[in-house]
């Protein structure tokens, strides 16, 4: 194979370097296949480019337009994954490894998209509730949320090229922020075949992203206060970067996502022959292997009761003789090199250091074979396993880690020690459990939490759709304490807020309704002379307001709604109960008050209103007796435009109203939000 250079995307832009470069090698072959270079890219220019360019564009789109472009590039990308599978048997990793790093990725696009339906489609975010500032509520707070106007710099690892930028960037693209994307250079020219067909579809705002393959050292001298910067890799380098002048200086906000010593308890319930027992040797076994073990997530360390370690031992050490190494290409092969012999090197530098004080009870670093391939060519290295019979005493385990298939098993005497055990690796991304006992998970979990970024509890009941240790999930935080790094990314709407500038607005109800595009009560409100179910989506105006007919409440509603209801309750049938109570009377269903007041605003003729979509909120605030009369305030609190899934869909969206029915002394006896499906004007 002949030695291609690989091209940065600057300012629009693919630059060649004029240089060779790094010169990065096949991990199977040992073959040199590319080089790398960022000569001749000025830094300070890019990030200029992505602030005046790229976040300008963003910006402009609304939280679900945002979400549909990522929607759009996920549906791009999967069509072209089958040259990325071709292409990912380079960095050593298997089907199963590139179908996490590749699919995985692009399935972080897709669970973003859909994420969008949990924000406005507005160029901003309302977060939380208003805040009562003043006795007569003329004078409120609220928090708004909008994007950074800076640049977010994602300086990735290299176990996860693909999987690793586009986690990343589908967060800042949803929120509305452009990005420079730093792949670790030994693997990035994967990441640079995906971040072709990106740029190539012209999904994304010109600016939206950029690409570094080369090193990009000097990159945090331009960065500026709106700037983020995200790093994945070891705890060292992090620490380094997090300790940038320009960091400090700017208040940047750094997120580190580092390697970590991550456990796996065996329960003390759990003996040979239960499915739990298999469940935790399948996922030992998974986690050593998968990547080659090259993986921020995998498990470091084998905690398990004393008196069942020659069993652990036993069973690992069968299911890892069937773990055939070699070219990742053969579909036989279930593990395949390291990235490359520089890793290949660090990695036997650690297994060093952890030999001096445990002993290696699984695998040989010397004497093992590999199918396909040359293993003096390739970074391969067999499953190792130590065993370390004094965990609390020789605690080399706890604090090096080797990042390949190396784990060590360790015993321990009570539930408590595992504990500590677990919290002796001194923040970690992920640990598990598993075990029959509830009872001792609730222990496990709630002893290590502390510690733990995310925590996976493993039992036959959930062990088949689990999708096990290793693997974070968009809609979960991602990142750890500690030696983790102290981050936190994904996790759903939490990872987006991450590149949202938070802003308290204090003012009057009408004046932040105005700037929030949300009702908010105690603000003006306008009654239209049309009733508003009369109204299409597109005529009606946040805190448009209908204020019904009154009605009185009688003993004989409150019986027949019991009748139809079959709700039977004491307070609302039985006078002679009440003693004690806080009702003075037969008192009307909640439920009552809102289906009548349903009946005093709703307009029963066919209209722009297509169904009702749900209820939020609801709150009944007083009782309401027979001989009290209520009414009804109906606002449109909010309005979401909905997606025409088809151009034969009907163009609609969801109105929210403010329901606030209040009785003859004008105070709120229940409110509620309502949603309700409204038809456009404009088809």
């Amino acid at each position: 194979m002949s030695v291609a250079q690989l091209k940065n995307y600057a300012e629009g832009q693919w630059v060649a370097a004029s240089n060779t470069g790094e010169t990065l090698f096949n991990a199977v072959t040992g073959d040199a296949i590319y080089t790398a270079s960022s000569e001749g890219l000025d830094f300070g220019a890019m990030m200029h480019y992505a602030r005046k360019v790229g976040g300008p564009a963003l910006r402009k789109l609304t939280f679900h337009e945002r979400g549909r472009l990522l929607k759009a590039l996920a549906m791009h990308l999967l069509e072209k994954k089958a040259y990325f599978y071709q292409i990912s048997t380079y960095t050593g990793a298997t089907r199963s490894d590139s179908w996490v790093d590749i699919e995985g990725g692009i399935g972080n696009l897709f669970a973003y998209a859909s994420l969008r339906r949990q924000f406005p489609d507005e160029r901003f975010y309302v977060d939380g509730d208003a805040a009562k500032l003043s006795k007569n509520n003329t004078f409120i707070g609220h928090h708004i949320m909008v994007p950074r106007e800076g640049v977010a710099i994602h300086i990735n690892a290299f176990n996860f090229p693909v999987w690793g930028m586009l986690e990343k960037i589908a967060v800042n693209l949803l929120a509305g922020v452009p990005a420079i994307v730093k792949p670790a250079t030994v693997t990035s020219y994967l990441t640079e075949i995906v971040f072709q067909e990106i740029i190539a579809s012209g999904i994304l705002p010109v600016g939206a992203l950029q690409l570094i393959c080369g090193s990009a050292r000097g990159i945090l001298d331009h960065i500026e206060t709106q700037d983020v910067v995200t790093f994945t890799g070891s705890a060292s380098t992090g620490r380094s970067l997090k300790s940038h002048p320009r960091i400090v200086s700017e208040s940047v906000p750094f997120n580190m996502e580092a390697d970590s010593l991550n456990c796996c308890i065996l329960g003390m319930d759990v003996y040979p022959g239960m499915p739990e027992f298999d469940i935790f040797i399948k996922e030992v076994v998974r986690e050593v292997t998968t990547k080659a073990g090259q993986k921020c997530t995998a498990i470091r360390r084998i905690i398990v009761p004393a008196d069942r370690i020659e069993d652990v031992q036993i069973a690992l050490g069968k299911r890892l003789a069937g773990n055939i190494m070699g070219d990742p290409a053969l579909k036989e092969v279930r593990m395949g090199p390291l990235a490359g012999q520089a890793q290949r090197r660090e990695v036997l530098e650690k297994v060093a250091l952890l030999s001096k004080s445990q002993e290696i009870v699984i695998g040989n670093l010397n004497e093992f074979s590999v199918l396909g391939a040359d293993k003096d060519k390739g970074a391969f290295m067999a499953p190792i396993i130590f065993l370390n019979n004094h965990p609390f005493t020789n605690t080399d385990c706890h604090n090096v880690e080797a990042f390949g298939p190396v784990s060590t098993l360790m015993p321990y005497a009570t539930t408590d020690d595992a504990i500590e055990l677990a919290r002796m690796g001194k923040g970690s991304l992920v640990g598990s459990i598993i075990t029959a006992d509830d009872n001792i998970a609730r222990d496990i979990v709630l002893g290590a939490a502390g510690m733990h970024g995310r925590i996976l509890v493993l039992n036959a009941e959930c062990a088949g759709e689990s999708t096990g240790h290793g693997s974070p999930m968009p809609l979960l935080v991602h990142g750890g304490p500690g030696r983790a790094g102290g981050g936190e990314e994904m996790g759903g709407k939490r990872g987006v807020m991450h590149y949202l500038q938070r802003t308290a607005i204090q003012g009057s109800p009408t004046t932040i309704t105005r700037i929030t595009n949300v009702y908010q009560q105690g603000g003006k409100q306008t009654e239209p002379e049309v009733h508003l179910f009369r109204k299409y989506f597109d005529e009606l105006t946040v805190g448009d307001t209908l204020v019904t007919a009154k009605h009185t409440v009688t003993e004989a509603d409150i019986t027949n709604f019991a009748n139809v209801s079959g709700d039977n309750f004491y307070a609302h049938m039985d006078a002679t109960s009440l003693e004690g109570t806080i009702f003075e009377g037969r008192v009307a269903h909640g439920y009552f008050v809102l289906s009548k007041a349903a009946g005093l605003f709703v307009d029963a003729k066919k209209g722009p209103v297509l169904l009702n979509y749900g209820i939020d909120e609801a709150r009944f605030t007083k009782p309401v007796y027979p001989g009290m009369t209520i009414g009804v305030r109906l606002t449109v609190k909010e309005k979401t435009a909905q997606e025409r899934k088809s151009q034969e869909d009907i163009a609609k969206g969801i109105v929210k109203w403010l329901v606030d029915v209040y009785d003859q002394t004008g105070e709120t006896v229940a409110i509620a939000t309502i949603l309700t499906m409204v038809k456009m004007k404009v088809q």
